[in-house]
Parts: C-alpha cells; sequence; structure tokens
C-alpha cells in the first residue's frame, strides 16, 4: 500500500527539516571562515632581503649587501654580508639575549648581550607607537597590510606586515613591537640620519633551518663590548 504526499505537506517537512539544521549549518560555515582567517605561526624559515635607498647605494657598508633571516623555534638570526665585512646577530626570544658575531676583513670578533643591555642597545625604539593603515601591497604572494612606527624622537617609518602568518621568535622585538604579522618590508634610518633605507622580502622559505645556525663559535673571535 503507498502513501501519497500533497505539495503542501511536502513543503512543511522540507522546512521544518531546513530549520532543524540550519543552525548546524551555519555553525559549519562559521567554522570554515574562521579557520581560513586563521593566524598560521612560522617555526622554521628563511626569509632573504634586498636593500635598497640612497644611502645603501653609497654606504660601503650596505652597498650590494644582502639581509637574511634565519628563524627556529624562539630563536632568530640575522645575517648581513656586504662586500667588505659579515655581521650575525643570533637572539633568544626566551632570555632577551643576544650575540653579535663580526668579520671585517680576516679579523673576528664577538660581542654579548645580556637582556638589560640589549634593552640598552636599543634605546632608540623605547616608547614607540604603532599605527594601523589600512593600506595593502602584495609581497611574495602574501597581502601585506602597511603600519606606520612613530618613535619618540619624532621620526617615523613605515611597515609592511603579513597578518595571515607570524614568526615564533621576532628578530627584534623592540624595532617590530606589536606588529600583528610577519613584517616582510619595513624602513630604518641610515646611522641615525635621516635617510631611509628600505628592506623588502624577496624570498621566503619554510623548510627547517640547522639548529647549527644557532651555535655560538668557542673561538677564533676576539671578544669585544
Amino acid at each position: 500500500m503507498g502513501f501519497l504526499f500533497s505539495k503542501k505537506h511536502t513543503f512543511t517537512m522540507t522546512y521544518q527539516v531546513m530549520k532543524k539544521f540550519l543552525p548546524v549549518l551555519l555553525n559549519i560555515l562559521s567554522f570554515v571562515a574562521s579557520y581560513a582567517q586563521r593566524q598560521v605561526t612560522v617555526g622554521d624559515c628563511t626569509v632573504t632581503y634586498s636593500i635598497t635607498g640612497s644611502d645603501a647605494a653609497t654606504n660601503n657598508n650596505l652597498a650590494g649587501a644582502t639581509k637574511t633571516l634565519y628563524i627556529k623555534g624562539k630563536m632568530s638570526r640575522i645575517d648581513m654580508n656586504g662586500s667588505n665585512y659579515k655581521q650575525s646577530v643570533i637572539y633568544d626570544n626566551e632570555t632577551g639575549t643576544a650575540i653579535i658575531l663580526k668579520e671585517i676583513g680576516a679579523v673576528k670578533y664577538i660581542s654579548t648581550f645580556n637582556a638589560n643591555e640589549w634593552k640598552k642597545e636599543n634605546k632608540q625604539f623605547e616608547g614607540l607607537t604603532v599605527t594601523l593603515t589600512t593600506e595593502t601591497k602584495t609581497i611574495l604572494g602574501y597581502e601585506c597590510k602597511k603600519a606606520v612606527v612613530h618613535l619618540k624622537d619624532g621620526n617615523s617609518y613605515n611597515i609592511f606586515y603579513a597578518p595571515a602568518i607570524m614568526p615564533s621568535a621576532s628578530e627584534n622585538p623592540y624595532q617590530f613591537k606589536d606588529i600583528p604579522g610577519f613584517v616582510l618590508q619595513y624602513e630604518t634610518y641610515a646611522n641615525k640620519s635621516s635617510t631611509k633605507i628600505t628592506y623588502t622580502a624577496t624570498l621566503i622559505n619554510f623548510n627547517p633551518v640547522p639548529a647549527s645556525r644557532f651555535v655560538i663559535p668557542a673561538s677564533g673571535y676576539r671578544v669585544l663590548k
């Protein structure tokens, strides 16, 4: 024996089913949207930056120089390689301590800084404020937002950061304080002058960084402070 359903009855059942499962569907869509917007923390990466600006072209230390940033866990390392010098800064985000390695010609130097000493080295960034803007640009396929950093001495500089990714360690938590994303372009002042230098990421690699990058050499360096 078959059952006959009127169109009105069928519509009523469909409406009731939709009404029952609509909240579930909305929750699923909300979860998907939230997941899509979730910021990803990057724990291992290597980023290469180009260096441009009038001072970069004329300064012997910056002409033709490149910058490479390594991040692994809470450790960061910056390598600056110029035509006549090399410098590496290894920073521990957990302890706030830093090591600077310099090579000038055949001579090598090492300087160590505890947390308070490193804070003093970065005193020009104390009291800075950050203005987040709606301006955007694309760098290495990432939509980056512009932030304007205002220093207490009246100077300011621009930063473009990718909000979709966040490094697990900052290369400089004083210079990039309150930046809610991965810095892929930024400006600095050359030798405390009014001339700005721009660093722009040209390559980013998410392969694991060898732990050997953060090993402090035990010999071969003259101690500086």
